[in-house]
């Protein structure tokens, strides 16, 4: 294993560590390399195997993760759920209630909150992929993590469960998101009313307003519709453009 500084808490600067992702005896490579991608996509990078059943390093994880290098290669392995858990204080075990163990139960985001807000460092158990977390490996947590899903067809993945856990924590950190800003900025009003005058000079000259009664009305439901998406300049000059075509005549910039 590296032994490196975690890129992501060092960024945060915060005091508490990011949470371990513990695959309890993982099955396959390729879901431990789907793991490790669906970490890294939200910040994580403390990947620690209890007793994968097929060894590890596993030559088939490297693939399914896609890229996510980083996480396989600071990977350590342990023997049992104990040792891998021994240096954080809070655990959580995703998993559904366990009959013969009485601990809370909560949702990822509700898990999320409080790993942000707890001293000492948190871990998250993950079974394994036939299976699940055997009551043992749930009584070492403190709390059982639980994604509301369809109660017809409950089946996540390896990967699925970890992603959900995954970006439930990462909606607290500061990761790339969306721009808030509109790309295209909305057209000035004076090319808008071009494009209505154009249209309403089409719609004339092909007897479209009728009866005269009606005409304020007409043009004013148009002006409404036209006025409502927020067009940017270059859709309105290509919708003036197609109007053009329509009417066979070059149009009017005005």
């Amino acid at each position: 294993m590296s032994d490196v500084t975690d890129p992501v808490s060092h960024e945060r600067g915060s005091a508490v560590p990011p949470p371990a992702i513990v695959l309890v005896r993982p099955q396959l490579g390729e879901n431990i390399g789907k793991a490790a991608r669906a970490m890294l996509n939200f910040g994580l990078t403390d990947l620690r195997l209890v007793a994968p059943r097929d060894g590890w390093p596993n030559p088939a994880a490297g693939p399914a993760a896609s890229g996510a290098d980083v996480v396989l290669e600071r990977a350590r392995v342990f023997e049992t759920v104990a040792e891998a858990v021994a240096d954080r204080a809070h655990v959580y075990a995703t998993t559904v209630r366990k009959r013969g163990v009485t601990k809370p139960v909560v949702t990822p985001e509700i898990a999320a909150r409080a790993i942000h807000a707890e001293p000492g460092g948190s871990a998250i158990l993950f079974g394994p992929e036939r299976s699940g977390l055997e009551t043992d490996d749930v009584a070492l947590a403190r709390t059982i993590v639980t994604v509301p899903i369809n109660a017809e067809f409950g089946s996540l993945n390896l990967a699925q469960a970890v992603i959900l856990v995954a970006y439930e924590w990462s909606k607290h950190v500061a990761l790339a998101s969306p721009p808030e800003v509109a790309l295209d900025p909305p057209a000035p009003h004076g090319e808008l009313e071009g494009m209505i005058g154009q249209l309403d000079a089409m719609l004339e000259a092909a007897n479209f307003f009728f009866p005269p009664d009606r005409v304020p009305t007409s043009k004013r439901t148009i002006r409404t519709m036209l006025t409502k998406p927020g067009w940017s300049s270059q859709e309105v000059r290509t919708m003036r453009g197609v109007l053009s075509a329509l009417s066979g005549k070059k149009a009017s910039r005005s």
